[in-house]
């Protein structure tokens, strides 16, 4: 089991919005947001970002920041962890195994992926390695 503590998620906002909508609009079928909790956060978020309705189709669920500002970063953020609270959810917990990349590295990229491999040797393996869980910071 994974966990996020939504007051100190060790990552900064913009990780931190981007992930917990990613994780409220992924197919898991294990975790503590019910799902028209789920649909609440990526909603509002949406609604904070762009005009009109938030797409009903679940492959077009995704929020595109790179257009805001930081107060409206603030503002989902503020937003997500409004909703958790008033649902008594102060970390959010859910299970999934770690998938199989979905797609190659480009050529440009594989010079820097190896660079960070002799950097990092042990956690140069992704299949063991857990992208979703954030970093210990207390280390």
């Amino acid at each position: 089991m994974q966990s996020l503590d939504i007051h100190n998620p060790g990552m900064p906002d913009l990780q931190f919005v981007l992930f917990v909508t990613a994780l409220c609009t992924a197919d898991l079928r294990t975790i503590n947001i019910p799902e028209d909790l789920r649909h609440m956060i990526f909603d509002r978020c949406w609604a904070l970002i762009r005009t009109g309705d938030p797409p009903s189709l679940k492959e077009e669920r995704v929020l595109d920041l790179r257009g805001g500002t930081e107060l409206t970063l603030e503002a989902c953020a503020s937003t997500i962890r409004s909703l958790l609270i008033t649902a008594d959810i102060p970390v959010i917990i859910w299970d999934h195994p770690v998938s199989s990349p979905t797609r190659e590295s480009s050529p440009e990229a594989l010079p820097l992926i190896e660079r960070i491999g002799q950097l990092y040797p042990d956690k140069a393996n992704p299949s063991e390695e857990d992208p979703l869980r954030p970093s210990d910071t207390s280390k």
